[in-house]
């Protein structure tokens, strides 16, 4: 994965751009190459580093089968993460995050259950037979949830990681992930506190080119890991080996003492 980051590629895309001086977190410090114009400049030959490390970690998620939340709600990265999730497969949320979408699991489960028997009242008929009033009602209800919860309908149960833009806006889901030990990914600018994540990416957050760049490289990574656990799945099962010719009469004996 490493030989795939060029850090030719992140400046192209503007990822070494961080934010005012005066905006600065302390702790971003290590990830800091320099400061120009008032702005500081991201290490991208850290950066890289981050991402390749980061890239294995998910990729080994994806290959046990566990599924990575993306969580992206500012405007210039909601339709690039949605892209990529959906590229690989995975849940995301680029609408509200939904208060409890993690500590309070079940009752999230639930609303998404409810768009599933809306779905099966539009198709035995049920739903034909309310008031205009009240199919008005439903289909509100159903395209509220689609807006929310319909990019996580398939994630039956708590996410393996969560992978975020932003960690100052999206501080909501950073909180629930700690409280619950889930792993947390991240581009981090130089505006935010690194600590609170366990796999920094430190990375212009603000740029939708930065944003693209770096959730190329994740998402591929991903799809990376997918692609190994079908392979494993779908890898002929080694047939167990016959007994040596020098083996066969005790294995017969030991046929013939447990008939008797």
């Amino acid at each position: 994965m490493a030989n795939n980051i060029e850090v030719k590629d992140l400046l192209d895309a503007g990822v070494h751009f961080g934010h005012l001086t005066r905006r600065w977190d302390p702790n971003m410090a290590p990830y800091i190459y320099m400061e120009r114009n008032g702005i500081h400049i991201i290490n991208l030959y850290k950066t890289a580093a981050k991402i390749d490390e980061a890239s294995e970690a998910l990729k080994k998620i994806a290959a046990s089968g566990r599924k990575i939340l993306f969580v992206a709600t500012k405007k210039q990265a909601k339709e690039i993460v949605a892209e990529k999730a959906a590229k690989a497969n995975q849940p995301y949320i680029t609408e509200r995050w939904p208060g409890g979408m993690l500590t309070n699991f079940v009752t999230i489960r639930k609303a998404v259950k409810k768009m599933a028997s809306i779905d099966r009242m539009k198709k035995d008929g049920t739903f034909n037979t309310l008031s205009k009033k009240e199919r008005l009602q439903v289909d509100r209800l159903r395209a509220k949830l689609e807006k929310n919860l319909g990019s996580i309908s398939d994630m039956t149960r708590l996410p393996g990681a969560l992978f975020v833009v932003d960690i100052t806006r999206e501080h909501i889901a950073v909180k629930e992930a700690q409280k619950l030990n889930i792993p947390i990914f991240a581009m981090v600018d130089t505006n935010s506190d690194p600590r609170q994540v366990q796999y920094v990416i430190p990375a212009n957050d603000d740029a939708s080119k930065s944003i693209d760049k770096v959730m190329t490289y994740v998402s591929d990574a991903i799809i990376e890991g997918l692609s190994e656990r079908k392979a494993a799945k779908e890898a002929p099962q080694q047939p167990k080996a016959a007994p040596k010719a020098e083996e066969a009469p005790v294995v017969a004996e030991a046929a013939n003492q447990e008939e008797e």
